[in-house]
This record gives C-alpha cells, sequence and structure tokens, in this order.
C-alpha cells in the first residue's frame, strides 16, 4: 500500500488509470453485445459521491435503450453523429435540471432555507446547473469506462428538439449525448481515430 500522498501507484491502480484514460479512447462504432441499463445505473452509483458544487448533483440521465426511443432520438442528431447514434447499442442523454434546488433539504441540510432563496432566482441556479453538471458528466463517462464499457460523448445536436421530445414533462436541458457500448470489433477501422496529441503539463498547467 503506497503511503499517503506518494506518487508511487500500486500495479493495479496503474493499470486502471491507464484503462479509464491512457488506453481509452472515444468510440465511434462498438461491437453488437447489448448494454444493460442496469450496468448504467451501477456507473451513476458511482460517480454520484464525486463533488458538485454545494452537492447540488443537477446532472440527469435519460438512458436510451429501446430500437423506439432511438428512433425518436435520431431526428435530432446532427447527420455526422446520426448514423452511429442509431447503431450504438444505447445513448445515454445527459442533462442538467434546472429545478435541482429542490432536493437540496435533502442533499445540503445544513444550507437550510437556501432551497427558498434560490427559488426566484432561475439565473444563478441554471449557471451553477451547467458548471456543476459538466463536472458530473466527466465523472460518469470514467465511472463508465471503468466498468469495461466504450463511450462516444458527442454535442453535435438539436438541444431545444431533444428536449421537446424526452424532457418536456421535467424542464431538464441536453448537455452532452453519449454512445455506450463494448468494445469494437477487430479490425474496425471507424471505431477511433488515431491517437491525436494532448498538452503536456508544462503546456497547460502553472505552479504559482
Amino acid at each position: 500500500m503506497p503511503e499517503t500522498g506518494s506518487t508511487d501507484l500500486s500495479i493495479s491502480t496503474r493499470e486502471l488509470l491507464d484503462a479509464i484514460f491512457v488506453n481509452a479512447h472515444t468510440t465511434n462504432t462498438f461491437s453488437d453485445g447489448a448494454v444493460d441499463p442496469a450496468l448504467i445505473a451501477q456507473a451513476y452509483e458511482d460517480a454520484r459521491w464525486a463533488p458538485t458544487a454545494m452537492n447540488s448533483q443537477p446532472m440527469r440521465l435519460t438512458v436510451v435503450h429501446t430500437p423506439d426511443a432511438k428512433q425518436r432520438l435520431g431526428p435530432h442528431m446532427k447527420p455526422g453523429n446520426r448514423d452511429k447514434t442509431l447503431a450504438a447499442p444505447l445513448t445515454i442523454i445527459a442533462a442538467w435540471d434546472p429545478n435541482w434546488h429542490e432536493h437540496l433539504p435533502h442533499l445540503a441540510p445544513q444550507r437550510q432555507g437556501a432551497r427558498e432563496k434560490l427559488e426566484p432566482d432561475l439565473a444563478v441556479r441554471e449557471n451553477m446547473a451547467k458548471v456543476s453538471s459538466h463536472l458530473q458528466i466527466g465523472y460518469l463517462l470514467v465511472a463508465l469506462r471503468a466498468h469495461g464499457l466504450h463511450v462516444g460523448p458527442m454535442t453535435g445536436f438539436n438541444a431545444a428538439g431533444v428536449d421537446e421530445e424526452f424532457h418536456a414533462d421535467n424542464g431538464w436541458r441536453t448537455a452532452v449525448i453519449i454512445n455506450v457500448g463494448w468494445e469494437p470489433n477487430d479490425g474496425d477501422t471507424d471505431a477511433v481515430r488515431p491517437r491525436a496529441g494532448r498538452l503536456s503539463f508544462d503546456d497547460a498547467c502553472q505552479v504559482v
């Protein structure tokens, strides 16, 4: 067991980090195996413990699993994303809830009166929801990979159309759509692009 703060990782920890970051690619096409929505629930159970502002947890998920639901989603995807979304074993519509504050008595009981204070201030609620939901979507992508799944997150879609189709009753706002499946078939040259460059720590960070 490495000491607290050590840069030396156990082999199993290094292998997991490689699996979810270094060796993982954004995936366009998947093998034919079905993805059980219960596995998405397991990934969510892990991701929900990660931090958000005021423990707001504004991310909301619509798991598009049935052929009928896929056909409803397809017309709202941009042409470059439509076919691969229809072909993916499962798709997640990751959204944010502008009314996340309604859950504050449960999520942040120490912040007494916060729900009532935020109720009339939609602009503040929306800004907080956008920031924290994007944090949560990042956590979710990592959790899905940790469960052995491959993911293809996208922003190429008609958000207003998706919301009208899937969120008319709850007011959620779509942020990212994620295709989910298993490792691509061997020899599938369309599955992933060649690994592109990444900025180094020195390029992207400063220590002050």
